[in-house]
């Protein structure tokens, strides 16, 4: 790949990182500039406003002992406490806000001092004295006092605001300015970035993205399940020219191993029959065979017991009893195992066997006219018999509806039933060998059940034999 996408890509890149990352240089430091005048009027506008709260704060204290003097009413003390409360940390507020100024550091602290002697020297003890006796206070010439005191609070409040407006007004001016600068070159770095990213943005169209949709499309059919999905193998550039192949490797090593994965499938499920079959044959003419003889002579030796003998003749019929029950429950083994009426009759015989052996009345409706494919019969009789077992012994279920149709060439087999529902493919080995059974013989098996509204389990098999 010499020469190839990897290099282009970083040499046009570099380019390009080059002239947006100079362009953009420029307006990251217009909009710094703009950040702190923007920072700065904020907290010009913060001054404002905590000077005149401060300022509020004072005239709320005047009004309340004016009002309290003249009156002689306490509830015009409450503005008067609340505003003696609220005076030092405005002050402080005041000050931190002004931090780095000088000049206004020293009209605040000004202030500060002003209103402190202002409440503790003056109001306080005026108001204490008028709580003591109002008679001892000239409320007119208290109130006058009080007037004049504020008004030099307000005054150095008015220079504060004066200066604090006119370093406002100074900042946003060049606040202004600079966001003149900044719009100007983020027009000019925009306008350029846009022409080169344009540029850029078509050459790796055409480079990279178009071969990537065309591999990325025929990826979507490889996961869908077509393998025999390929990418034209055109002459790409560098690394796509590269994946172009890789993809039409995998895709044929996909192939190639999905074919040797479903033949080794079909011959462990061929071999697994098999073996059940000779187990069920083994069984069946074997010691099935030999226990039933046992019986035989167990009941002849009881029929010739001596008379008078009870016990004996108990014992015998006891023990021939209990091979009876191995052999029912030694013939129950070998119809799970490989039923030899499925090979004998077929599967229409098979399952009404299975539906009348079911704890739960099963409705059975069977319409096979021809035989199909041995394992094709052997997957649909183990599909009914292994969700007829999971509806008695999961499901909860008091009816069970069994179907076996062919159509088009198909096997289509369900098994519904109305239990508690909420079993997925995933649980249960049973349903897991179950599904591995009917992929290998390229069929689909589903299971729906919603909780609460029972379980139906769909398989559908093709009846040509392949």
């Amino acid at each position: 790949m010499r020469g190839g996408l990897t290099r282009r890509v970083l040499v046009a890149s570099g380019l390009l990182a080059m002239i947006i990352g100079t362009g953009f240089a420029v307006l990251l430091s217009s909009v710094s500039d703009l950040d702190d005048l923007q920072r700065r009027a904020r907290q010009s506008e913060e001054v404002l406003v905590a000077a005149n709260r401060l300022q509020r704060i004072i005239i709320d204290a005047e009004t309340g002992q004016r009002g309290f003097l003249l009156t002689g009413l306490t509830g015009y003390l409450q503005p008067w406490d609340a505003a003696r409360a609220a005076f030092p940390a405005g002050a402080a507020s005041l000050r931190s806000l002004v931090a780095g100024n000088a000049e206004q550091e020293a009209r605040a602290l000004r202030i500060e001092r002003a209103g402190v002697s202002y409440l503790r020297d003056y109001s306080v003890p005026l108001v204490t004295a008028a709580r003591r006796d109002r008679t001892s206070v000239d409320a007119a010439a208290a109130t006058r006092e009080g007037k004049r005191r504020v008004d030099v609070i307000r005054a150095e409040f008015d220079r504060l605001l004066a200066v604090q407006r006119t370093l406002a007004a100074e900042r946003q001016r060049r606040s202004d300015d600079a966001d003149g600068r900044a719009a100007a070159a983020a027009v000019v770095g925009l306008g350029g970035s846009i022409v080169l990213v344009a540029l850029f943005a078509a050459h790796l169209a055409r480079t990279i993205a178009h071969p990537v949709r065309r591999v990325a499309a025929m990826a979507g059919r490889l996961a869908d399940g077509d393998l025999g999905a390929r990418v034209q193998e055109r002459h790409g550039v560098g690394e796509i020219a590269a994946l172009q192949r890789g993809f039409n490797t995998m895709a044929t090593a996909l192939e190639e191993n999905r074919r040797e994965l479903a033949a080794s499938r079909a011959r462990i499920v061929a071999a697994a029959d098999r073996e059940r079959r000779r187990i069920e044959r083994d069984l069946h003419d074997g010691i099935q065979q030999r226990l039933v003889s046992l019986v035989l002579e167990l009941h002849a030796v009881e029929a010739v017991a001596p008379p008078g003998t009870p016990e004996l003749r108990a014992q015998l019929a006891d023990v021939a009893q209990g091979l009876t029950e191995a052999v029912d429950e030694l013939r129950e083994l070998s119809r799970g195992i490989h039923p030899a009426i499925l090979s004998e009759g077929g599967l229409g015989p098979a399952l009404k066997a299975l539906a009348r052996r079911s704890p739960v009345p099963v409705e059975l409706d069977v319409d096979v006219p021809s035989r199909p494919p041995e394992r094709v019969e052997v997957a649909a009789y183990f599909v009914v018999s292994e969700a007829l077992a999971n509806a008695v012994k999961h499901a909860r279920a008091s009816a069970v509806w069994v179907t076996a149709l062919v159509r088009d060439g198909r096997l289509l087999v369900s098994v519904r039933d109305d239990g508690v529902g909420g079993a997925t493919a995933g649980q249960g080995s049973g349903l897991i060998g179950l599904k591995d059974r009917v992929h290998t013989l390229n069929g689909a098996l589903d299971v729906t059940s919603p909780p609460g509204r029972g379980t139906t389990l769909e398989a559908d098999l093709p009846t040509a034999d392949r």
